[in-house]
């Protein structure tokens, strides 16, 4: 017999939302979600046409008959943000827009990031240090800047970081992302301790693979899944199902499901700050211990 999946759905009541990093598949993902909670959002990302594209998407989603935004009363609902997370003026400006249009902001989601292939020995310095300015730069802005304006609205709020599994349980070949990402995961914990005061709660979300969801790929998954494939000697459906046959649960992990992860913190159904959701189907050696 097999059981529907429980669909459960949280009221955020229109709080403000910017997420980082949203035209990629797990970004869009967590953005849909988000505005299906009755949440405002702003969806920044460096600009182009996969930002633009997935703002149109997501406003042509609120204007459907089941959409919050049909009875909120918010004349908008998505609004898109050019940001470059590695740049502080682009940060603090992308926010203060935000803030301006809707009043202040309640949620930040961090996505932004990138992925490097290479082993240690033939590490290329300059890229390593690209991907320490992406993956732990932009995360300390983007704390920074969070924290600074959390601190002047004095109404407390939420700060969610997209980690990974390879924090827990880091890959050969994967050394530069699974380190930069350890170090973005340990600046998300120490701001827990320092913003708990001020009513603001950072958690984290650690995903294992994540290809995409119909049209919209992972970036990350389209920059290593090539090297991925002819290592294991698979097209990429033959590497999806390795991914998911790797995990306990034989699950494929979707963006859905980190935007479920994401939805649980934000939405407060627990006094918790300092956490770590895993979202892989359950794998023993990337359980945080």
């Amino acid at each position: 017999m097999t059981r529907p999946e429980p669909t459960c759905k949280y009221d955020l009541g229109g709080r403000v939302a910017v997420v980082t990093g949203a035209a990629g598949a797990i970004g869009a993902g967590i953005c849909a979600k988000l505005v299906q909670s009755n949440c405002r959002v702003a969806c920044t990302d460096l600009p182009g046409d996969r930002l633009d594209k997935l703002v149109e998407e997501l406003k042509a989603m609120c204007e459907s008959d089941d959409c919050p935004a049909q009875a909120s009363g918010h004349e908008a609902y998505v609004i898109g943000i050019p940001m470059d997370v590695t740049d502080p003026d682009s940060v603090s400006g992308a926010l203060q827009q935000v803030s301006s249009i809707w009043g202040g902001i309640d949620i930040a989601v961090h996505v932004a990031g990138v992925p490097l292939v290479a082993k240690l020995q033939d590490m290329d310095l300059d890229k390593f240090r690209r991907l320490e300015k992406i993956n732990v730069e932009g995360t300390l802005l983007v704390i920074r800047e969070m924290a600074q304006l959390f601190e002047k609205q004095g109404t407390g709020g939420d700060i969610v970081l997209i980690s990974t599994k390879n924090v827990f349980s880091p890959g050969a070949s994967f050394g530069a992302y699974s380190a930069t990402k350890a170090a973005a995961h340990q600046l998300a914990r120490i701001a827990s301790l320092e913003l708990a005061p001020i009513g603001v709660r950072v958690n984290m979300v650690a995903p294992d693979a994540v290809f995409g969801e119909g049209e919209r790929k992972s970036g990350l998954w389209q920059e290593i899944g090539p090297e991925r494939m002819r290592a294991r000697g698979l097209d990429e459906k033959g590497l999806e199902d390795y991914y998911q046959s790797r995990n306990l649960l034989k699950a494929r992990v979707t963006p859905e499901h980190v935007a479920n992860a994401v939805l649980f913190f934000v939405s407060r159904q627990t006094p918790t700050t300092g956490a770590t959701i895993p979202v892989d189907g359950g794998l023993p050696d990337a359980t945080p211990r």
